[in-house]
């Protein structure tokens, strides 16, 4: 067979031979429609964002994002659930019922200060849900079911500390929850207004690292005998 022959014999090959389609990857389409609704609602707000702007940042059509989550506030639920999702399955991740009480206190300190310095983008929607009276958050159970996990956790180290004498008893892991997100999250949140009427640069690295041990510090103070 000629060279010429063997060419023909390919191209009539490939003729008929059906071209493969590319795959379609519902979860990679998803994750980028999460990534590009979390820009629009921080900078736009659950008012004022639209699902239009969404689309055209990955070149996709408004209908492809109403097929997959139905409606803006529906998509808007999923980006509460995805972040709230984010920082309490790395929580699990930090191992603390294999360290001693002390430890694993300032482990969550320096990881819950870590997260909200290095994701304004969860701080930010948190606010706005916030202005919503959490409207969204009440249609959400799993993010109540996710939340209980820092609870379960926290509940378990302090009962560990009081046994060991370390801390004091009696301690309410909410409380204590809610003693390190409000250290953690009043510094990302007002760092803007906070900044500018005390002439403080928060995000500065010295500043920062300082504001860390001092949160670590006082929340070890409190749970202390």
């Amino acid at each position: 067979m000629t060279m010429n022959t063997e060419l023909t014999a390919a191209t009539e090959v490939s003729a008929v031979e059906p071209r493969k389609s590319r795959k379609n990857n519902p979860e990679k389409t998803r994750e980028n429609i999460l990534q590009e609704a979390i820009v629009e609602f921080v900078q736009q707000g659950l008012s004022g964002a639209r699902v239009d702007a969404i689309a055209e940042r990955i070149h996709t059509s408004k209908r492809m994002i109403y097929y997959y989550f139905g409606s803006k506030e529906q998509l808007y639920v999923e980006v509460l659930e995805k972040l709230y999702g984010e920082i309490r399955s790395t929580e699990n991740r930090l191992h603390l019922a294999e360290l001693a009480p002390v430890d694993a206190i300032r482990r969550l300190v320096e990881f819950t200060f870590d997260h909200h310095d290095r994701n304004v983008d969860f701080v930010r929607i948190v606010s706005i849900e916030n202005i919503h009276n959490a409207e969204f958050v009440k249609r959400s159970d799993a993010i109540k079911a996710m939340n209980n996990t820092i609870l379960d956790s926290l509940s378990e180290i302090l009962r560990r500390g009081a046994e060991e004498g370390v801390f004091r008893a009696g301690l309410d892991a909410l409380d204590v929850h809610l003693l390190i997100s409000s250290f953690c999250f009043y510094r990302v949140s007002n760092r803007h207004t906070f900044g500018e009427i005390f002439q403080i640069d928060l995000p500065d690295e010295g500043i920062k690292q300082r504001h860390r041990e001092m949160i670590c510090e006082s929340v070890l103070r409190y749970l202390q005998a």
